[in-house]
């Protein structure tokens, strides 16, 4: 090649080159700022596998089954597998994999074919002749400038998006799941709190009647007795409701039958676990790290900044070569040619001039829908670190006051049973011995519900701070938590 045609390429080539450093999209990954430690009190590590790991296969399910809870499990999966939050973020995971294909098919050559048959005649006299020919046709842009590979990178960033979507999912079934079944379980132990106390004040009620019946009681005092036997059938009968409530919402959480899942409460005693010590790691960085939805947020800013880059590279020149192989047959007065044809072109480029601005309005739209993803990001993170912190308060806070609430509960049941003796003996009144009661009724009942806010707070932590990291669902559809 002269000097000359040198000079014509590099002259074509060098718009190119700088096209090409225009295309730069923004940042994939933003920071977030989050903070170097927790502020809250971290709960004591008594067992630093409590808390799931990131990106361990079965580590949700060995999570909830080191519980020692065999029903929780099996009401979990039910839930699961019924579950129509599940089922529509593994559809949206298919139909991301679908854009993510098709996203992809853009960077190959495509192929294609055809076949004709002609038969036609020229005048009057002339013999018809008969025409057969087929060819395959294949194309392919040459994507110079990134336009289809950030739009590939943009669908792949969303296909991992939605399967952390698919994995939060899942755990809000399981964690929702969890706070019910402690609830029944809860709720189980009051209305067993508040049945003892009905039958120890019809108790007492009887034998009033019986004293007054007699003239050794004030028909008021009886009276009293009675209105507080009442009271107390009246407490359980809506702490039975409550009860039934719990029972209801597990059924339509999980499709099965009420019968079951009655059965399934009642094969074990009512309980609830009396500590569970969450593990977390001391950096928020790390923990956040494996939530699902900060995951997804991410994703999601790398999507949308691949999706700059493509809308940049939509405003400079496109490459595309063509090319066919064809084979033709044609009969006319009893002679046949065959024909064999091939060509490798045009080779084009087709250079943006003029579109009213349009090509650049799509950037400005693409780097607006950046900014708002990177906005989202960061938001998903603070919002992370609060409810980290808050579970962690809550924890403490429950924490610190169980001793406390179980010295209470048992002081006040000495108390009332001292209190019962001095009455069975006339030597309190039947007012005494009533609010000594409704005295340990309510700290025994306080005592059930601080176990049951403390569960609900390090249910709380385990879905805050990742709960399991994220795992990808297989095209079976699996049901796994």
């Amino acid at each position: 090649m002269s000097m000359t045609g040198l000079r014509w390429l590099a002259g074509l080539c060098l718009p190119l080159l700088l096209a090409a450093c225009a295309t730069q999209p923004p940042p994939a990954n933003v920071d977030a700022a989050a903070p170097a430690q927790w502020n809250a009190p971290l709960p004591a590590a008594g067992d630093a596998d409590l808390l799931p790991h990131q990106g361990t296969q079965g580590e949700l399910a060995r999570w909830w089954r080191q519980r020692g809870d065999p029903v929780l499990v099996e009401l979990i999966e039910a839930a699961q597998a019924v579950s129509p939050t599940v089922a529509a973020a593994g559809s949206r995971i298919e139909q991301a994999r679908a854009v993510q294909v098709a996203a992809g098919a853009t960077l190959l050559p495509s192929l294609g074919s055809s076949l004709s048959a002609t038969k036609a005649g020229a005048q009057v006299g002339t013999p018809a002749g008969t025409s057969v020919s087929g060819a395959l046709q294949a194309a392919w842009e040459i994507d110079l400038f990134g336009a289809n590979r950030g739009a590939r990178d943009g669908a792949t960033a969303r296909v991992e998006g939605a399967q952390a979507g698919w994995h939060e999912a899942r755990v809000s079934v399981a964690a929702e799941v969890a706070n019910l079944y402690y609830g029944a379980r809860a709720c189980a132990l009051a209305l067993a709190v508040t049945r003892a106390d009905a039958a120890s004040r019809a108790e007492t009620s009887r034998l009033s009647e019986l004293s007054a019946a007699a003239g050794f009681l004030a028909p008021a005092t009886a009276a009293l007795a009675r209105a507080s036997a009442a009271e107390a059938n009246a407490r359980a009968t809506q702490q039975q409701a409550q009860c039934d409530l719990d029972v209801k919402a597990l059924v339509a959480l999980t499709g099965l039958a009420e019968a079951d899942v009655r059965g399934k409460l009642a094969a074990a005693p009512a309980a609830l676990p009396q500590d569970a010590p969450v593990a977390i790691a001391a950096l928020p960085a790390q923990t956040l790290a494996q939530r699902p939805d900060v995951y997804a947020a991410g994703r999601e800013v790398a999507a949308a900044s691949a999706e700059v880059g493509s809308a940049q590279a939509q405003r400079f020149p496109r490459l595309s070569l063509n090319g066919s192989v064809g084979v033709a047959s044609l009969r006319s007065g009893g002679v046949t040619t065959d024909l064999t044809t091939w060509s490798i072109g045009p080779l084009s480029l087709t250079l943006p001039l003029f579109d009213a601005g349009k090509r650049a309005a799509d950037v400005d739209a693409a780097r607006a829908r950046y900014d708002e993803a990177a906005a989202r990001y960061r938001a998903s993170v603070r919002q992370a670190v609060r409810e980290v912190e808050e579970a962690l308060v809550n924890l403490h806070s429950t924490g610190a006051r169980a001793g406390d609430a179980a010295t209470a509960a048992s002081g006040y049941v000495a108390s009332f049973a001292g209190t019962e003796s001095r009455y069975n003996a006339g030597l309190a009144s039947l007012m005494e011995l009533e609010e000594s009661r409704r005295t340990r009724l309510a700290a025994e009942l306080a005592l059930v519900a601080l176990q049951r806010e403390r569960i609900v707070a390090w249910v709380a932590l385990y879905r805050a701070a990742g709960a399991g990291g994220r795992r990808t669902p297989r095209r079976d559809h699996e049901t796994l938590f």
